[in-house]
């Protein structure tokens, strides 16, 4: 147990700060966002209220990213120097303005109503007594933000922090108050909650605010708090008394999120009508834009109340029932998205010629063919991630000029409630890689991890014919030489596909490798892949080669090495 808060008489240290100004909040962001993405899968584990469906920890953590983002976002903005740099005030309001704009689920909705608490009071002022009255000020909105509160969750966390701390004093004696008061009240919410006492945990969203806070702690003292035991699942005999879901559930089956622009008016109004419909409900917001969080049986009406208040947008949608990773399928039934169910995870690559992307999805890939001078556009790639119809996606763009396209399709699926992760993957070979140690058993964040080390230890070249004259980082071309471009630079200008191949080959050898990959379209020369594989197996002793058909559509060659 940690010991209980104490009163401080503590001598400042010359590396603690006595402001939290523009740089501490961005620091603070940022360690608050690193310290959820390390402990979000330890509290998905124990989150068993308000609905047992072990996604809190993730909702932290991407609520969290959201703000740290949007912090990063203020300080890369053009002219954001000297008289024009940041102050506390634009980070702490960008930082809360991104939560409310990307809050995911209960507590994730709770985390960026505490934000915006804050940044009302530490835009006036950014020392310990501002951050003591901040923080009482979270704790009250945060807890007017819930339509029926509840004893042993965050809220009682974040108005422990408030009461830890509410003598005011020095910025870091503040900010351990807070914490120890926070930390001290999690150890106490099996007590207080029935369903955490029957399954063996804390809250789960309080101990995502203790983190929060320990963040804080860690950006003013210079010293990081004590580590919170680790977090223990709710054992099986405890799984009857978590609150089921759905059809045939106690509770109700789909949480239901949207942004609403809207007038103040309207919202409680909206409130009431959401209030009847079902249950969890949390509004946060406020200046016309608010974030709504309810869990309803009628997911279509929680929809209309929102568009009877106001704008909504950003709408999603998520069936309980469905959010348990799938049972794997028997060899001769037919795959989850087959039969109408969401699969788990799946995998979209974009990827020239007709037969890679056929060889791509016979290996489980939902693919988006790119066709000379016609790149996809985000419509197509967003198009596709809906088409895979999987919870979680992988998307590997293929190409530099993709990126761009690719990361707005990412963020308008996870709108959508889909969870995406892009891997910058700038040629097909690199998705190639990507794809041979793509893992849908293993979690999603060790899966990517692998896949983007796959596809970044791959280098890649392309063959192609110059269409005209031009200057290249090897020298002027003429129309209908041979490029070969390693790595997206002109490396070597030749005459002959097949010698011009052995040339780029050599270049990319001299730095090593364990494996070649040859993607040959139709319109190589015949026995390309052949002449190749040969002259990799005589000069490269250690050197395998594998070889793939592009057929129309595609490059002459790409080459990939690992």
């Amino acid at each position: 147990m940690s010991r209980a808060p104490q009163p401080f008489d503590h001598a400042v240290r010359s590396d603690e700060r006595l402001v939290l100004d523009a740089e501490a909040v961005r620091a603070w962001s940022a360690r608050t966002a690193e310290a959820l993405g390390r402990e979000r899968a330890a509290i998905d584990a124990i989150n068993v209220f308000p609905v047992a469906d072990g996604d809190t920890g993730t909702n932290l953590y991407l609520t969290a990213d959201a703000a740290h983002r949007a912090v990063e976002a203020v300080f890369a903005a053009p002219g954001a120097t000297g008289d024009r740099a940041p102050d506390t005030a634009d980070a702490v309001r960008a930082m809360a303005h991104g939560a409310l704009l990307e809050a995911r689920g209960n507590s994730g909705t709770i985390l960026s109503q505490l934000l915006r608490g804050m940044a009302g009071v530490l835009a006036e002022g950014a020392d310990g007594d501002h951050l003591a009255r901040a923080l009482a000020t979270a704790s009250s909105s945060a807890r007017a933000a819930v339509a029926h509160p509840e004893e042993g969750t965050i809220l009682t966390v974040a108005a422990a922090a408030a009461t830890g701390c509410r003598d005011g004093g020095t910025l870091p004696d503040v900010a351990r108050r807070a914490y120890e008061g926070a930390r001290t009240a999690l150890e106490a919410t099996p007590g207080q909650l029935a369903v955490l006492g029957a399954a063996g945990v804390v809250d789960a969203g309080g101990q995502g605010l203790v983190a929060v806070l320990g963040a804080l702690l860690e950006t003013v003292t210079g010293t990081a708090p004590e580590a919170l035991p680790p977090s223990q699942a709710p054992a099986p005999a405890a799984a009857g008394t978590t609150e089921s879901c759905g059809p045939g559930g106690e509770g109700p089956g789909y949480e239901v999120l949207y942004l609403l622009e809207a007038e103040d008016a309207a919202v409680e109004l909206l409130k009431a009508r959401l209030d009847a419909l079902g249950d969890s409900l949390v509004v946060v917001g406020g200046d016309g834009l608010w974030n709504v969080h309810v869990h309803v049986d009628d997911a279509g009406a929680a929809v209309e109340a929102g568009i009877e208040a106001g704008r909504p947008h950003r709408i999603r949608v998520t069936h309980f029932a469905a959010a348990p990773a799938p049972e794997p399928h028997r060899a001769d039934e037919a795959p989850a998205h087959a039969r109408g169910e969401r699969a788990h995870r799946a995998v979209v690559a974009v990827l020239p010629g007709e037969g890679l992307a056929g060889l791509c999805a016979e290996a489980g890939a939902t693919t988006v063919q790119a066709r000379p001078g016609e790149p996809p556009a985000g419509d197509d790639l967003l198009a596709a991630v809906r088409r895979a119809h999987a919870r979680e996606v992988v998307l590997l763009p293929n190409d530099t000029d993709l990126r761009a396209a690719a990361a707005t399709a990412a963020e308008r699926a996870r709108a959508e409630g889909i969870r995406v992760a892009l891997i910058p993957t700038r040629a097909a070979v690199q998705g190639i890689a990507a794809l041979a140690v793509h893992e849908p058993d293993r979690s999603f964040d060790e899966d990517v991890v692998a896949m983007t080390a796959a596809a970044g230890a791959t280098r890649y070249a392309e063959l192609a014919v110059a269409e005209r004259q031009s200057f290249t980082s090897a020298g002027v071309c003429q129309a209908g030489d041979v490029l070969g471009l390693i790595e997206g630079d002109v490396a070597v200008i030749g005459q002959d596909l097949t010698d011009t191949a052995r040339t780029v080959l050599d270049r990319m050898l001299q730095a090593g490798g364990e494996l070649v990959t040859l993607v040959v379209a139709d319109s190589a020369p015949p026995g390309l892949a052949a002449t190749l594989e040969t002259h990799v197996r005589r000069g490269y002793l250690a050197v395998d080669t594998v070889t793939y058909h592009a057929g129309e559509g595609a490059p002459p060659l790409l080459i990939g090495v690992e």
